[in-house]
């Protein structure tokens, strides 16, 4: 197998709710699959204002009653280095994923010639659960605890997506995909 990291960095607004539940499932699933040795994952917001603080209570809760834990994880900002350092971008909503893509714009102006921003896959993560009505993952954060629930099962559903084409890369490669063309 391969040595290379795949590096996989899930994003929404606040980093409270919902990319960090993402984070946490998506490490669980990449640990019973056998490859989360091989995987680099973090979460971060495109916005500020939660920077440092723990993800919000109704998602940690929401996610124990599946045993997936978030308590260790404390929000940050999405920073213009993260289109160099992760192969994958994935965003939970429309909104977000427009504010990745003006990001690395603006960042690329300014991007070394060695820079990886050029290749990094920014898409969102939905796109890996192909059979859910939804393209985007709802922010739960101003409804009920019902609205957690949901955003687990579809965040569940497309980290099986992400996980079955990681391992099918993986078999197919002998380790885990080195560019993103392989998700595609």
């Amino acid at each position: 197998m391969t040595s290379k990291m795949t590096r996989i960095l899930f994003v929404c607004l606040g980093n409270i709710c919902r990319s960090p539940t993402a984070e946490a499932v998506f490490r669980a699933r990449a640990e019973q699959a056998g490859i989360l040795s091989r995987l680099q994952l973090d979460s971060c917001g495109t916005g500020d204002w939660h920077v440092g603080k723990a993800p919000d209570s109704r998602a940690q809760r929401a996610a124990a009653t599946r045993d997936y834990d978030l308590s260790a994880l404390r929000a940050r900002q999405l920073d213009p280095s993260d289109f160099d350092r992760f192969d994958y971008i994935l965003a939970m909503d429309a909104a977000n994923l427009r504010d990745i893509i003006a990001l690395q714009a603006a960042s690329s102006e300014s991007a070394s010639p060695e820079s990886n921003a050029s290749s990094v896959h920014i898409g969102r993560f939905l796109d890996y659960a192909p059979n859910q009505c939804h393209a985007d993952v709802p922010d739960p954060y101003y409804g009920g605890d019902k609205g957690f629930d949901d955003v687990l099962d579809l965040i569940e559903a497309a980290s099986d997506g992400l996980l079955a084409q990681l391992v099918d890369a993986a078999d197919a490669h002998g380790g885990p995909p080195n560019k993103p063309e392989a998700f595609q």
